[in-house]
């Protein structure tokens, strides 16, 4: 039988492959914006009134931004470290998909397991670039190759997870040949995993898309975490002497950060907390944060391992007054002994 011998959870944001400097593009895109936080929709400068207390102008400020640049890429390093020193052969990949493969009006499954056998990556055309809102389009190097690169599937692994999901009354699509018309090929929650944590050495994997951002079709929580234990179950019962990694890609709270729910969140994990994890109500995971759906999946998945949670760094990568940035964390549990 396969094993599991790894798990990875971490952040896959922009503001993890831009400089500080090119950080304050965001900050116009958070100004033009309502956003979610806390079950309500504010405005920026409803934010800077709700949470003048907390001292957002230090942690915003520009030395404060540099140094959460600094911590963030060293914990992607030790992350990449940590994969490179337990080498397993292949992976799973739990992430999301915002209009990069799937076009959300005219497809968007709330799951898809990809078993083919060529996972394409790409740069966007320039008139894609351009399009694309002002610091993202900067942080595309982070997840997306300089020109057409194809890494393998494992087919095996991706059929027998969509089987086994079909015999557990859990509906899911499954994709053979990878759209067309997708921007980049892999969606950068994918990008990422192949380019910072692999390092380009991309070793077979199996990418599970979970649709976290768009209604009205978007799994609860308790459905996430569901998902998970039959990946679980597909991965344990898969005849093969290889050994599997799992990733958790997205996160963390953003595009508003929210350190208490994060921490929560996180302290659930750790501590499995089926209860709190499956009863998150969809009101909280909106926008960014809904990410975290792929790390309460993961979560399902590790239910019964005792193997302990370890934290590398967790950086709430404050950009503006309002509390907008992106809060990056960067996990793994160690399932090899």
């Amino acid at each position: 039988m396969a094993k599991i011998v790894l798990a990875m959870a971490t952040t896959h944001g922009p503001q993890l492959h831009t400089t500080v400097e090119q950080w304050q593009l965001r900050v116009k895109a958070d100004k033009g914006r309502t956003h979610p936080f806390r079950g309500k929709m504010l405005s920026f400068d409803e934010l800077v009134q709700l949470r003048d207390i907390e001292g957002l102008d230090v942690k915003s400020s520009m030395d404060s931004q540099h140094k959460y640049h600094a911590r963030c890429h060293a914990a992607m390093e030790q992350l990449a470290d940590k994969w490179e020193e337990v080498g397993a052969d292949i992976a799973v990949v739990l992430g999301n998909d915002q209009n990069e493969v799937y076009e959300t009006e005219e497809l968007n499954p709330p799951f898809m397991v990809f078993f083919g056998d060529k996972i394409p990556n790409y740069p966007q055309t320039e008139e894609q670039r351009a399009a694309l809102p002002p610091g993202v389009a900067e942080a595309e190097h982070g997840h997306a190759t300089e020109e057409y690169t194809e890494y393998p599937g494992v087919p095996e692994l991706g059929a027998h997870i969509i089987q086994t999901m079909m015999e557990n009354e859990f509906d899911v699509a499954a994709s053979k040949i990878w759209p067309k018309h997708a921007r980049n090929g892999a969606s950068h929650a994918f990008g990422h995993i192949y380019r910072q944590v692999m390092r380009d050495k991309v070793v077979p994997n199996v990418p599970v898309y979970q649709n976290t951002f768009f209604p009205p079709n978007l799994p609860t929580a308790k459905r996430s975490y569901q998902f998970g234990q039959i990946v679980r179950k597909a991965i344990d019962t898969w005849q093969s002497d290889k050994k599997v990694a799992v990733f958790a890609s997205g996160g963390m709270s953003h595009f508003v950060i929210d350190e208490e729910f994060d921490r929560k969140f996180v302290s659930a994990i750790k501590n499995h907390d089926k209860n709190y994890l499956t009863s998150i109500p969809l009101k909280d995971l909106q926008s960014g944060t809904s990410e975290l759906k792929s790390w309460i999946s993961l979560a399902g998945l590790l239910e019964n391992e005792k193997a302990q949670m370890n934290e590398i760094d967790y950086v709430p990568c404050y950009r503006s007054q309002a509390g907008t940035g992106t809060a990056n964390g960067f996990y793994w549990w160690d399932l090899a002994r």
